[in-house]
């Protein structure tokens, strides 16, 4: 049976009212995300150690799932009205019944990072048995590798390491970094998440590749500097945590940066200068890694 998925835009004061209401007038599932995602304003809603803690994106698509048959105009009409709103405008597409686990599944092939660097979902074979394969299926948590910014810590990470390091991966999503340090080399491997969900998805990961890599909400993250600081979050919490990250950096230990865009990299370079000699930015596609020393 096809489906038929609508999309509308509303600010922060109405989206979970309205994301409510179309359940509670026939929708099958409405989810809600950042009207900005992917884009230099794409905000992140959960608060960092430090940071003020936001609750709703203040720009957010509606996202709303209905039978083929069902009144749809009607629902969102009846929905609005409910949550003081006037009229929605709303976009609509058509999408076809199929074998979901299947589809998504073909979506997700191996990805090759690097000439000896590969991510792997469960039910694909490792494409070669002598390489650094991640097993990683996409889930929950952020971080499968097919992101721009992933692949440029992961680069960096392949690349940089000489074994025995201690790393900290600060916004861990999936784990994806902190468990590649490990089987790259790394010494030990800690992330940090302030989404509970991420932490658990993260120690699955972890267990699923075998390595002991550790997890923590900011309140349990151990004390002590690292070798190595990854933080693959947005801009915004970037500017906010330098001072955070620095202090978490050994003397001589180096950082990596990214979920920055290439236009962000002058002020992120100024901001981090203060405590780090900065190597010159790599990009991919339109994201900016950024590294450097501590002096």
């Amino acid at each position: 049976m096809p489906y038929r998925q609508t999309t509308i835009t509303v600010n922060d004061t109405a989206a979970e009212r309205l994301a409510d209401a179309l359940m509670e007038h026939g929708a099958l599932s409405a989810a809600i995300e950042d009207a900005y995602a992917g884009t230099e304003n794409e905000q992140a809603i959960f608060g960092e150690p430090g940071m003020p803690t936001e609750q709703i994106w203040q720009q957010s698509k509606v996202i709303a799932l209905f039978g083929e048959d069902d009144p749809v105009a009607g629902i969102i009409q009846k929905a609005a009205a409910e949550c003081g709103l006037g009229e929605l405008p709303y976009t609509a597409e058509t999408l076809e019944d199929q074998d979901w686990v299947r589809l998504t599944q073909a979506q997700f092939d191996p990805i090759q990072i690097s000439e000896r660097l590969w991510i792997t979902p469960s039910w694909h074979d490792a494409p070669d048995d002598n390489a650094v394969n991640l097993q990683l299926d996409p889930g929950l948590a952020f971080g499968t590798g097919s992101h721009p910014t992933t692949r440029l810590c992961l680069q960096w990470l392949d690349g940089e390491l000489k074994g025995g390091e201690s790393v900290l991966d600060y916004g861990c999503g999936s784990g994806i970094l902190a468990i590649a340090a490990m089987k790259l080399g790394a010494g030990s491997a800690v992330g940090v998440d302030i989404d509970p969900q991420a932490i658990r998805a993260s120690r699955d990961n972890a267990a699923q590749n075998n390595t002991d890599a550790q997890f923590y909400l900011p309140d349990g993250l151990p004390e002590g500097q690292f070798d190595v600081v990854v933080a693959n979050i947005l801009a915004n919490p970037l500017r906010m945590l330098g001072d955070m990250l620095a202090a978490r950096t050994k003397q001589g230990g180096r950082i990596v940066l990214s979920g920055l865009l290439d236009e962000q990299v002058e002020e992120l370079s100024e901001i981090y200068a203060q405590w780090f000699d900065l190597d010159p930015a790599v990009t991919d596609e339109s994201w900016a890694r950024l590294s450097g020393v501590k002096r």
